[in-house]
Parts: structure tokens; sequence; C-alpha cells
């Protein structure tokens, strides 16, 4: 699928202002200037076949396929220009983004790697520092969306972009063939479309919207306020019949916006805060109306493109343009902000931790600003480009453009409906040795609630740590269990909508033989229970280790319990308590034939008080005990 949309804002930034190196590359400097990548990948290609590559046609040639989404092509041909000493930062981003987005996610890592170290003082590159091994977390995570594709709608040109207002359902699309088609990537010029909801859900009918707005350039991304009267959307810097373009030959983007009357868009205006020198485009508007914000690659900005805002006067008019406030904007691409009733902001990046290509992020209201960060998670996002979320609060439903696999055309919208709340609590849990304090990498992590059910299992990476999906405002328990060590657990306190981390220390374990029994801390059940509990499970580790260590050893498990119910009730519990014992040693390896379990009921007590017993004594007497009968 070819990409469209995100350099609708930022053809400014992809082209290079490097002089031709020679008349050879002349005509392919000439399309990739004019952003005509398609062309441009095509005339370096007949560069090669004359045998006349080189590092600087390989770069241009990676970079023409990146910036058209071939990351196929785009990762063969940067492979042949990262390793050069001197090359550029942003290529060797580049390449880590294209095998990212091509499911190469370790070799991806190691570039990113080598993009920190060149550039450290770079966001993307801290973030990435922070948490290595993001990916096959943000991959494990459940989704909280479902998205449907909009087959009915969508056509075989990319359509993206779509939002509700009332019954009529607002979109872009480039399947106007009557338009000519536009350098970048051989598709028409986009058009603003207005199509209308039939029956409960359908969205059908599009036509081209009524009125001024649309012209023989590119429009698109378009927001309607509440009161149906205004729209805000942005098109090519053509206003009047004039095409300009800045100094370098480049027509940019620009905000518009115009009036409804009697249902139809005129009195097309060109917002005071555009310029010919850089690009202002995808408008969105806080719930109350009384401020707009929008993308833009102005001078002073933190990357490619940065989300800003700006307030909206009594009178219509506008107040002076500020970058977000929080932790939105990268050095990467931060474009298509959309905020919901609530005073959320979704935008898609390319610049914090996604799972390729642009990802979209949402970040709550927090004062004047907003606060954290979040990846949307799977479903919302691909490993393609996923783009353009709205979201109506009320109805937990909206729509998200992506050029993902098994779409219809370039880009596709796609409908998306909340299926848990997006309060994201996380458990870190990090496991290292209790001695020398370094971390477990292969440790097995398994969550419980506090019913002591287990709800998950992972693995510790390379420093120690696991994160766990969890709900918000619910404490848990997690063990932690490696070869050598002894198991342990620790509670895992409620989080809410933030990052809970604890640490468990495992300590090797060192297993104590006295006469033929083997020393543990006391195995105890709950009255009338027979399962394994975490705690128990730390001790019955113990005994699996010494049984690998001496592989000829065979133990017997006597189980006891107290003197509370019948004799032949407590022989039967005890039983099964046994073999409840012996099943979770053979479950950890140990052959069945080296390891047997006796019921003792309560003939052998350690406290010898009958019903007289406290309730401490009688959970002494609920135990396991482990004799060596061979070795």
């Amino acid at each position: 699928m070819k990409k469209i949309f995100t350099f609708l804002l930022l053809v400014a930034i992809s082209s290079s202002t490097m002089m031709a190196q020679n008349k050879d590359t002349k005509k392919a400097d000439g399309y990739y200037d004019r952003l005509a990548y398609t062309d441009a990948a095509d005339e370096y290609q007949k560069l090669l076949k004359k045998n006349k590559g080189d590092r600087y046609v390989y770069e241009r040639l990676a970079n023409s396929y990146f910036f058209i989404n071939d990351t196929k092509k785009a990762e063969t041909y940067y492979k042949r220009v990262v390793k050069a000493r001197d090359v550029k930062s942003e290529t060797v981003y580049n390449y880590a983004q294209s095998l990212k987005t091509n499911g190469k996610y370790a070799d991806s890592n190691e570039w990113m790697k080598k993009f920190a170290a060149m550039k450290p003082n770079d966001n993307r590159a801290m973030e990435f520092l922070k948490n290595p091994d993001y990916l096959p977390q943000l991959l494990e995570k459940k989704a909280k969306f479902s998205a449907t594709n909009m087959t009915e709608l969508n056509s075989k040109f990319s359509d993206f972009g779509g939002f509700m207002i009332g019954k009529d359902f607002y979109f872009a699309s480039a399947r106007n063939t009557t338009r000519k088609t536009y350098d970048w990537n051989d598709e028409p010029f986009l058009d603003l479309y207005k199509a209308g909801q039939v029956g409960e859900s359908a969205i059908k009918n599009a036509k081209l919207l009524d009125g001024e707005v649309n012209t023989k350039y590119h429009e698109a991304n378009a927001i309607v306020t509440q009161d149906g009267k205004r729209m805000y959307f942005d098109r090519n810097d053509y206003n009047d019949g004039d095409y300009e373009k800045d100094e370098e030959g480049i027509n940019q983007i620009n905000l518009y916006y115009a009036e409804n009357v009697n249902g139809e868009w005129k009195d097309v205006q060109l917002a005071p805060f555009n310029s010919s020198e850089f690009s202002t485009g995808h408008p969105a508007l806080s719930p109350d109306g009384k401020t707009l914000y929008f993308s833009s690659d102005r001078p002073g900005g933190m990357g490619m493109s940065d989300i800003y805002q700006v307030s909206i006067l009594a009178d219509g008019t506008f107040g002076n343009p500020t970058p977000v406030t929080g932790n939105l904007n990268t050095e990467g691409t931060d474009a298509f902000p959309y905020v919901d009733s609530n005073g959320t902001i979704y935008f898609a990046s390319n610049g914090h931790l996604g799972l390729g290509g642009l990802d979209v992020f949402y970040a709550e209201a927090n004062g004047n600003g907003f606060g954290k960060v979040k990846n949307m998670g799977n479903v919302v996002n691909s490993m393609d480009d996923d783009f353009a979320f709205i979201f109506d609060g009320t109805t937990q439903e909206g729509f998200v453009s992506s050029n993902r696999k098994g779409g219809k055309g370039s880009d596709d919208i796609y409908r998306v409906k909340q299926l848990e709340p997006l309060c994201e609590a996380t458990a870190t849990v990090v496991v290292i040795d209790a001695n020398t304090k370094e971390p477990i990498s292969g440790a097995r992590v398994d969550l419980y609630d506090m019913m002591e059910n287990k709800l998950g299992t992972l693995t510790t990476v390379s420093n120690g740590t696991t994160t766990f999906d969890t709900t918000c405002d619910v404490a848990y328990v997690s063990q932690a269990v490696m070869k050598d060590y002894e198991s342990a657990s620790m509670d895992v306190p409620a989080g809410n909508d933030e990052n809970v981390r604890v640490t468990i220390e495992l300590k090797p374990i060192e297993v104590i033989i006295v006469e033929d029994k083997i020393v543990l801390n006391p195995i105890y059940f709950d009255y009338d229970k027979h399962n394994i509990k975490p705690q128990a499970a730390f001790e019955l580790d113990k005994v699996v280790a010494i049984m690998k260590k001496y592989p000829t050893m065979i133990v017997r498990a006597d189980s006891h319990t107290d003197s509370r119910a019948s004799d032949q009730y407590n022989a039967g519990l005890s039983n099964r308590r046994a073999q409840s014992t012996v099943q979770y040693i053979i479950s950890k390896g140990i052959d069945g034939s080296r390891i047997s379990g006796v019921g003792r009921g309560e003939t052998s007590p350690i406290y010898n008080c009958g019903d007289g017993c406290t309730d401490e004594q009688h959970a002494k007497n609920r135990r396991s005990e482990f004799t060596i009968t061979a070795r």
C-alpha cells in the first residue's frame, strides 16, 4: 500500500537540500526534490541497472521507498548505507523503523541501540533505552478495541480521516479519478466527501462535499463544530487561483475554514497562522470549541512535525499558536490530533514507542496540558501506519485509518468499538539474585489474584523484568520461579492508570538433609483443602532441586491433617494432599517412580492436643514432610 496522508503535512521536511551529485542523477534528483518519490525510485533503479549506483543513490532510493511506505524495499537499500562511518542518524532510525514494520524486531532493536548511541539526547532514543523490550509487552497486551473495515465505504484508493456529526460522515478520499494524479504516489489528489448513516450502523452513498471547499488540489482532514456552522480542513496552499510555493519550490499544506450557508460550505478563509514556508494542518477542536489543535512543521518545533494549539476567540478570530503542554511532541512525526468529550487527546506518532510506522497514542487532560502518553495497543495499531483516530466516549465507538495489510485500498477507514476501559494499570515485576542483586533473565513469573487463581505467566527478559496488564484498583500476588533458586512471591499493590513496580529477590537454593529428612520450611494447607498454595510451591521447588541434583534419590511425601473431622475423613483428606504434593513434583520433571505420597491422617500430630488445640496448633499439624528412602 502507498502512503499519502502523512506527508500532506510534511512535504517540506522530506525534500533534501543536497545538490544533485552529478549529471547522472539529475533527472532522479529532480523527481526526488519535487517529492515525486515513485518516479524518483524508478529513475534511481535505472542508474543501478547501468552500474551507476553508489551510496548516494542507494540512500536516496531507500528514502524514496520509505516515504511511499514500501518498507521491504527501503530495508534492502538502507542496508547498503547504514554501516558507513558517517551515516546520518536519521537514516539509521529509518532503517530501524523499516525493520520493525517488516516484523524483524530483534534486528530493529539492534539498530535502535546504534541510533541511541549516535543521538543519546533524542527523546526517541531515551524512551527506547528505558524499555528496549517493549515490543513483546505491546503485542501481548489484551486488545481494548475491535476494528472492522468499512468495506461498504472504502475504495481501492486512499480513504481516511472519517468522523460523524449527526448522521453525516465526513472523510477524505482519492477516489475522484477526474483529478490529476499526485506525483508522490500516483493516486488522484484528495477531496472531501460526505456519506450518510443508513439504518443503525451502515455508512454509504459517499458524495463530493457540496460548496467551495474542494479544488483540483488536496483537501483533507476536516472537522466540524458541534453546531455544524463551521468546518476546519487542510488544503494545498491554494486560494483564489494562486498556487503558492516556498523558496525551494515546495507547495505547503495550509489550514482553512469555511462556513455552512444553507447546507453548502462557502466563504473559505485561510487561517492567519499559516505560511508558504511551512505546513499547517490536521485540525481538531476541544470539547468546548474554544481551542483548535493542529499539526505543523513550523520553525522552533521539536521534530518533523509537532502538535500545536490556538485559542478561538468569541468573534471567531484566533490567538497565537503554542505547542501543546506535555510530552506529546517528539523528534519524529506527531500529527492527526483529536480531543474527545472528556478532554483526552489522541494522536498519531512514530516518535513514541510503537508497533511500526505511525501508531495511535493517547494522553488524558492534565491541567492546561496533557499527562502521560500511552500506546493504544494492538488492533487499533498494527505494524503499518495507523492514524486519524476519532472516538465518541458516549457510544464508545469511533474510527481509525490505516494502511494495514488486508485492507481494500491504500488507506482504509476502520470502525472501532471499545471493549474495555482504557485505564492501563500495569505491574512490572523485577526478579533479582538476593545475594548479588543482579537481574535474573529467564525466570518464570506467575501472576495470581487474591484468591490464588493464576492469571498469567511471563518470562523475564535481559534486565530481569516482566510487565503484566492489570485491572485498575485491583491488587495481585506475583511469584517468581527459577532453576537453582528458591521460589519467592511478592504482593502487587493496586494501580490506577499507572505502572506499579515490585522486586522479587530469589535466594540460591540451599537444601539441608538431616537423618534422611529434607529440611524445609513448613508446608501447610488451608483447613479442609488439598491444593498447593504459592507459599508451598516455594518449598516443593527445593525438593525438586535436590532430586534433580541426585538423579537416583527416591523420596516419600507424608501428609498430615489436624484432629478435626473423623479419622476416616482425615485419612482421605491427607491422601489427597499427599497426591497433590506428588503431582506437583512430577509436573516439574521428576519421574513418578522416584516420588510417592502417603496420607497419615491425624495419626502423627506435632501437637497432640486433640480438640483442645489452638488454631495455630491445628495449622501446624496440617503439613507435609519428606523422607529420603533411597539414594
